[in-house]
């Protein structure tokens, strides 16, 4: 089994703000994504790309996984974003508007001549409707160990003002194919999915709906604009007590004597077979995983 990293929550910050970079490091989150691109304006973003590398350089963040989002290598701060960030060793970088493949090569490319470490991962945001038609492909660039790919982060305001989709109706019923073609490109290949904002903060309910939405699509997590958010999104992307439970109980079914040499097995009035162990054991990693970042 690859490592289990929790990523139920992943809230983004604004890396020109001291004030959040500060309150990041108290939050019960499980990625804090730095972000230099929108969230930065021009005049901003040179402070801003210091005031991250500083941070980050100094572990500020305890346990917590940390992401920066750079601005993309086609504007005129990538490059000093990639090679301020890069050494200060976050765990990820998050790279803004991939349209392919080559966009993926390209940053693993500046990594490898800037001596990055290998531990250092890439995320790639989903934000286009090009990125879309090309999903499978951008995820397959996860067995090039040069593009660093670990996740996908799907940007959903972007690719509703680019298709003209309109947001805001329950379910999200337009945006529903692509999410799943991103989610089955992820698992074809290995790696973590995160499902997109939701704007209405203030909506609890609307926001637990949709959780709940992306969690059920196979979503591993949801990316988040606001402190508020962290409890709801842990809480519907993390294994449950009554989960765990049943995957220990699992497991211990196939380890009974009788189960031996079975590819299949009776369990609490249902057969299971070997994928249902090797989904408890994800379960019960998961939740190991979620209490030793607590610890």
């Amino acid at each position: 089994m690859t490592e289990i990293r929790p990523r139920r929550s992943v809230l983004s910050l604004p890396g020109s703000s001291p004030r959040m970079l500060e309150k990041a490091a108290t939050l019960p989150v499980d990625v804090v994504m730095l972000d230099l691109e929108d969230a930065a304006s021009p005049e901003a973003k040179d402070d801003a790309r210091a005031r991250v590398a500083e941070a980050i350089t100094a572990r500020s963040f305890g346990r917590r996984e940390v992401a920066v989002r750079i601005n993309g290598l086609e504007s005129p701060w990538g490059e000093a974003d990639l090679a301020a960030i890069a050494p200060a060793g976050p765990d990820a970088i998050v790279v803004p508007k991939v349209h392919r493949t080559d966009d993926l090569v390209a940053v693993g490319f500046r990594l490898r001549r800037l001596g990055a470490p290998p531990a250092l991962r890439v995320w790639a945001m989903i934000e286009s409707p090009l990125a879309i038609l090309e999903i499978g492909s951008i995820a397959s660039a996860a067995r090039d160990i040069d593009t660093r790919l670990a996740c996908l982060v799907l940007g959903p305001n972007d690719l509703a003002r680019a298709s003209r989709v309109r947001l805001g109706v329950p379910g999200r019923p337009a945006l529903m194919p692509w999410l799943m073609s991103a989610v089955a490109a992820a698992r074809a290949y290995e790696i973590d999915v995160i499902d997109g904002i939701y704007n209405a903060f203030r909506d609890e309910a609307g926001f637990r709906a949709e959780c709940e939405q992306g969690r059920d699509c196979g979503f591993d997590g949801k990316m988040l604009i606001h402190p508020s958010q962290i409890e709801t999104a842990n809480a519907v992307f993390g294994p449950t007590e009554a989960g765990i439970a049943e995957a220990r109980a699992i497991l211990d079914a196939f380890a009974a004597p009788e189960a031996q040499g079975r590819g299949a097995i009776p369990f609490a009035g249902r057969m299971i077979e070997r994928l249902h162990a090797d989904e408890a054991r994800r379960t019960i990693a998961m939740a190991e995983a979620i209490a030793a970042r607590r610890a």
